[in-house]
């Protein structure tokens, strides 16, 4: 099986690239809204050391956006709570499609919480700042201190760049960029025989 990681910086449009694979994916941020919505654990633990943000189940995202906004450390607080409970889902995900001939691992921090493997290979996801504004502020709940504390807990842009294997510009048209995709994943298919595997 091939794994392959699709990292890049918010908004960059990382899942509507995932998607273009074809092949089973792993996507982070659904799972994570998820278990907002379902872990009853997740939220009693959250409410344990967030009390004065974490108030209902399910957890609603507004409460989350206020714990962020109050104070950047509250990110970590959050991400202690939902990063084991993300890699839990993650191995099940793997296990379930260890016959796949490749799989799409569609994590924001998959570099910077070690969740990446020695063989995966890495794509990164370039877009122009003007398009990544324009995808982020189609989202609710659009929230730029909130953009910026989330930009803070992601790597280098350039450093991130220099680890992947791959670099994809999507700043084209969703016809391009299936082709941009296909291209590339025929690649990673053709190289499946060298050394690497």
């Amino acid at each position: 099986m091939i794994r392959v990681g699709i990292i890049g910086g918010i908004g960059s449009g990382k899942s509507f690239i995932s998607k273009l694979f074809g092949y089973p994916v792993f996507n982070a941020d659904l799972e994570v809204k998820l278990i907002y919505r379902k872990n009853k654990k997740c939220y009693t633990k959250l409410r344990k050391k967030l009390p004065k943000f974490i108030k209902t189940f399910p957890i609603r995202k507004r409460e989350l956006i206020s714990a962020v906004s109050s104070n950047k450390k509250n990110i970590k607080i959050i991400s202690s709570v939902v990063h084991p409970l993300v890699r839990k889902k993650m191995k099940s995900f793997i296990m379930k499609n260890k016959k796949s001939e490749m799989i799409i691992l569609d994590i924001p921090l998959l570099i910077e919480n070690k969740l990446n493997k020695k063989n995966d290979i890495i794509i990164f996801i370039n877009s122009k700042k003007s398009k990544v504004i324009d995808r982020l502020k189609k989202r609710p709940n659009f929230n730029e201190k909130l953009i910026r504390s989330l930009k803070e807990n992601q790597l280098i842009i350039s450093k991130k760049k220099k680890l992947s294997d791959y670099v994809i510009n999507n700043n084209f048209s969703a016809h391009i960029m299936k082709k941009k995709v296909k291209l590339i994943k025929e690649e990673i298919l053709n190289e499946r025989n060298s050394s690497r595997y």
